[in-house]
């Protein structure tokens, strides 16, 4: 198997669940007898919330170098918001970081959706970090929340669901956003916050949900028992 690094922290909430779920995946492979070997890097989630990019590019770029140094072979970031350090951080190591926005393209492709709705804390859905990605290397176009509700849906992930908070008032509100995405022509809906198909249930739509944290987990999964292929690294 191949060694793969994790840096997580942001929140430590999801980075429990790529940790568990990354085992569980590889533990189907091989079985319960052992599991994958990998190097975690938690950072403090105020360095992310400080919204410094300058600094959280240099601290990320440090810790990759460090995971790099430890002997990873591959790195992914165990959340959404913090892939806007990608293009930043690629070019100077050696080693690929697996974009969570891949895992998401690849998936979407092989369903054949173009549209997609995307949902997560405000930094993620418009700093266009996730879009772009999609759109060059997947000709897939993204739309989101309209304006006056992306405040709404940055307090529920940021102050709520990020902190181990689930309330029914969070749930109606992302469960009505999905429906407006979907009347503006959204064939499917990226769930760009680790915390969110906790708070709700892909098998409630009638459209096809992305949850992008397991197809990240997924793709890790991939990696790490040799079966990613070079092009899509």
């Amino acid at each position: 198997m191949k060694t793969l690094g994790m840096i997580g922290g942001t929140s430590w909430h999801s980075t429990i669940v790529y940790y568990r779920l990354i085992n569980e995946l590889v533990g189907k492979e091989i079985g319960t007898q052992g599991n994958p070997p990998l190097i975690l890097h938690s950072i403090n989630i105020e360095l992310m919330r400080s919204q410094n990019w300058e600094k959280i590019n240099k601290t990320y770029l440090e810790v990759a170098n460090k995971i790099e140094q430890a002997g990873a072979e591959a790195l992914i970031i165990c959340a959404n918001t913090p892939h806007k350090v990608y293009d930043f951080v690629q070019p100077k190591i050696d080693i690929p970081i697996l974009h969570i926005a891949d895992a998401t393209g690849i998936e979407a492709s092989k369903r054949g959706v173009s549209r997609l709705g995307l949902l997560g804390n405000k930094p993620t859905m418009t700093k266009g970090f996730i879009q772009t990605h999609l759109s060059l290397n997947y000709s897939i176009d993204t739309i989101i929340p309209d304006e006056e509700h992306l405040d709404v849906a940055h307090h529920y992930v940021s102050k709520e669901l990020t902190q181990g908070k689930f309330t029914s008032e969070a749930k109606d509100f992302f469960i009505k956003q999905i429906q407006l995405l979907k009347r503006k022509g959204a064939e499917g809906i990226v769930l760009g916050c680790t915390e969110l198909p906790i708070l709700i249930s892909k098998n409630d739509f009638d459209i096809p949900m992305f949850a992008t944290t397991d197809l990240h987990a997924k793709m890790a999964v991939e990696f790490i028992l040799g079966h990613l292929h070079d092009h899509q690294l």
